[in-house]
């Protein structure tokens, strides 16, 4: 039997205009044309996290005033090197927190250890009070902590309506006996269903819901891991570089959803390269690198906060190379000790 092949869908293109166009194009041409044109919410939720966040010292490690998770002492070594190593760490809830640092700073490696896709080789964490440490990733997630992921997971052989209603959750159909009797499972799937279209509708994707997954744009597949994660009723969302290779032009829905996220009642962590994005939608920054935190704290204090600069930067980034100081022997050894910790 031949394989089968999905149509090749054409690549997404912003809407031609021409002369007697009496309307202005409004679709951003770049990702931060994007961002710049976003306003940070207003919303009564965005006041209670600005509200409540204001008393708290921006230092790392620093006790918040109503945790949903925290972690104590996680480290993850490959070989000999630390990928992470995290002393102490509290998220607030109901508030967006932005997971920030360079590349290779062990962002995702973190997320992974807290949402049961990796083990530590020590270190503890609890969500709402309830130790995860151990626990899968498929009982992290009925828990209500639920991530998303860089690469987006979508099944590219079911629709978009099949990948929603995977992520139902108790399911009686799933059971083998159970799914031989249609009355005691055709009403939960109708009401999965109905749940489904309403959330899809919700990111814009309704229209798409018969199409394949693997027919979407990279943005439009962004948008179905985050809707699909709903489905499980999170009470914490997760979002691994929700606006890598998305294109500008979904840009602006992405960042808006995610404050929805917060204004209903979830608490968001994510992770973002852009700090445009963080900037715009944080209510707190974490900054990583080289597997430790190194930096918390509102996103203003943190932009201008040294160790954030030298952990993008480097640590002498503002050393004059041309300064006769950097021959010193004094300085030549400072640098080399610094080197060999790395």
């Amino acid at each position: 039997m031949p394989d089968e092949t999905l149509p090749e869908t054409p690549p997404e293109t912003l809407p031609e205009t021409t002369e007697n166009d009496v309307t202005e194009v409004t679709e951003p041409e770049s990702t931060v044309e994007a961002l710049e044109s976003v306003e940070r919410s207003d919303s009564a939720a965005a006041k209670a996290a600005e509200h409540v966040l204001a008393t708290v010292e921006p230092t790392v490690g620093v006790s918040k005033p109503d945790t949903i998770l925290v972690a104590d002492g996680v480290q993850r070594r490959f070989g000999g090197m630390t990928a992470v190593d995290v002393d102490h760490l509290e998220v607030q809830r109901g508030v967006i927190t932005a997971l920030i640092g360079p590349n290779g700073a062990g962002k995702t490696t973190f997320f992974n250890l807290l949402t049961g896709f990796d083990k530590p080789n020590q270190g503890s964490w609890s969500f709402e009070g309830k130790s995860l440490a151990g626990i899968s990733a498929a009982k992290v997630a009925r828990n209500g902590m639920v991530r998303t992921f860089q690469l987006t997971k979508a099944l590219s052989r079911l629709t978009v309506l099949q990948n929603m209603q995977l992520a139902a959750m108790d399911n009686p159909g799933e059971n083998l006996f159970a799914s031989l009797v249609k009355p005691l499972w055709s009403g939960t799937e109708k009401r999965n269903a109905e749940k489904a279209l309403e959330i899809l509708s919700r990111f814009k994707l309704d229209a798409k819901k018969d199409d394949f997954a693997g027919s979407l744009s990279g943005g439009q597949r962004k948008l179905l891991e985050m809707a699909r994660a709903l489905m499980t009723d999170p009470t914490m969302i997760m979002l691994d570089e929700p606006m890598a290779g998305v294109n500008p032009a979904l840009v602006q829905s992405l960042l808006g959803h995610i404050q929805a996220l917060r204004d209903d009642g979830m608490t968001v962590l994510f992770v973002e390269h852009d700090m445009h994005a963080v900037r715009h939608i944080s209510d707190w920054v974490v900054v990583m690198a080289e597997g430790r935190i190194v930096a918390e704290g509102p996103p203003a204090a943190v932009m201008q906060d040294q160790a954030v600069v030298d952990a993008y930067l480097g640590a002498h980034h503002d050393t004059d190379l041309g300064d006769d100081s950097l021959l010193d022997p004094a300085v030549l050894a400072r640098l080399e000790a610094e080197e060999e910790k790395r």
